[in-house]
């Protein structure tokens, strides 16, 4: 070969390597630019053609449950003939349903911020309801969850969590506004809350509202995932990485369990969470559960108890997106002075929005666990018993859909809603 035909080659060889690279570059970016993978595409790259069931392989072989129910419960499945209907499609990411009426449902759109009424007998969709707040919608930010207060029927109260741009950064939000009576506008809306400190990025805002018994309202947020602000899941003077409790007027319940002390922040009942984006009390224990994301696997399902510590980023199941582990690969909870979750996913389900089933139009499902899962996309079905998980059952994994949330219905209906704008309905046949 001469010396003219070797640098051609060489410069063609440099040119394809350029192009290349520049062709990864400028594809689809996800809306999560970090080292996450809970809420994103990168969630996408567990191998989906790999078999995701409750028998398949590990990713994190280093580490041992610390008792024999806490991961990879047998495999289960529905005996109950199912229909499942795509009610509504074309619609934005579906982050939050409420039913407020017989079939009718709020749901909220992430990115547009908008606010919306699904009737689940004819599938229609109302406008835009006036009056949402404005939201940040960067990466995993904008309009997230919403519920009605206890007393709707008479004060048409709305609540809603956002990401609020404030001057340092942004912060999860509560807020709430009444529902007009022609149900076009949400008047007189106003913030209740704001999880501080705020921080300048766009990953892990948590979100998800629930009401207790007492009709004081349970918030739950992410801890903001960069390194080094998610070490703040710690500490009891920030609100991130907590479950956090609060009265419909945003002030601290006065039975919290840090109110006394004066190093910390009133309103926080647990911590030491990563990013909860799933909460339901169970029908029969009345327990508060949570799921919430883990890094590359390790994703867990709490019970939460006042003053609680849950672990992270001191302890995880899961690794790393770098593939290194966690603290130096430390997974043993309660060796640490942290609570053991009830159960955790090796390999991930990404899980977000979950309801326990508390109804009998099916019931071998009562007081089952409901999980929309992101990567894989399916939705998770745990059976609860004394606390522990003894199966594990995944539905509608042909679908292709990530699960955002999940809510029963009155009439015994799972009603699922996905990234992709559609809400399924899955009912016993006939």
């Amino acid at each position: 070969m001469t010396k003219v035909s070797w640098s051609r080659l060489m410069f063609f060889t440099m040119l394809m390597f350029v192009l290349t690279l520049a062709a990864c570059g400028n594809g689809d970016t996800s809306d999560e630019e970090s080292t996450d993978n809970s809420d994103t595409d990168t969630e996408e790259s567990v191998d989906e053609g790999a078999d995701e069931s409750a028998e398949s392989e590990p990713k994190v072989t280093e580490f041992e449950p610390a008792f024999p129910e806490q991961t990879r419960a047998p495999e289960v499945e529905t005996e109950t003939e199912l229909d499942v209907e795509v009610v509504v499609e074309g619609l934005d990411v579906s982050w939050g349903m409420e039913e407020f009426d017989t079939n009718r449902l709020l749901v909220t759109q992430r990115d547009s911020a908008e606010l919306l009424i699904v009737d689940l007998e004819d599938g229609s969709v109302s406008d835009p309801i006036e009056g949402t707040p404005e939201v940040n919608n960067e990466g995993q930010g904008g309009l997230l969850d919403v519920t009605i207060a206890p007393d709707f029927d008479e004060s048409r109260l709305v609540f809603m969590t956002f990401a609020q741009d404030l001057e340092d950064g942004t912060v999860t939000a509560v807020g709430k506004g009444v529902l007009s009576e022609d149900e076009a506008s949400l008047e007189d809306f106003e913030v209740i809350f704001q999880a501080e400190p705020a921080y300048d990025g766009d990953l892990h805002y948590g979100g998800r509202i629930i009401f207790d018994d007492e009709d004081n309202l349970f918030l739950t947020t992410g801890e903001r995932s960069d390194d080094p602000i998610r070490e703040r899941a710690q500490d009891l003077d920030a609100y991130l990485g907590k479950v956090i409790h609060i009265t419909q007027d945003g002030e601290a319940v006065d039975t919290n369990p840090f109110i006394e002390d004066e190093d910390a922040l009133d309103g926080i009942y647990s911590y030491g969470h990563r990013n909860i984006q799933g909460v339901d009390f169970h029908p029969e224990t009345g327990d508060l559960w949570i799921v919430e994301f883990g890094p590359q696997a390790g994703d867990e399902l709490n019970i939460i108890e006042p003053g609680n510590n849950y672990g992270w980023p001191i302890v995880s199941y899961g690794i790393e997106y770098t593939g290194e582990l966690v603290n130096d690969g430390i997974s043993e909870h309660e060796a640490q002075g942290f609570v053991e979750p009830r159960y955790y996913w090796d390999p991930t389900s990404a899980p977000s929005g979950m309801s326990f089933y508390d109804n009998d139009a099916i019931p071998e499902w009562e007081n089952n666990l409901f999980i929309g899962g992101l990567a894989p996309s399916y939705i998770v079905r745990v059976v609860v018993e004394d606390d522990l998980i003894v199966g594990e059952e995944r539905l509608l994994t042909d679908e292709g859909e990530r699960f955002r949330d999940i809510l029963v219905t009155e009439d015994g209906a799972l009603i699922a809603s996905t990234d992709g704008g559609s809400i399924y309905k899955v009912a016993a046949a006939n």
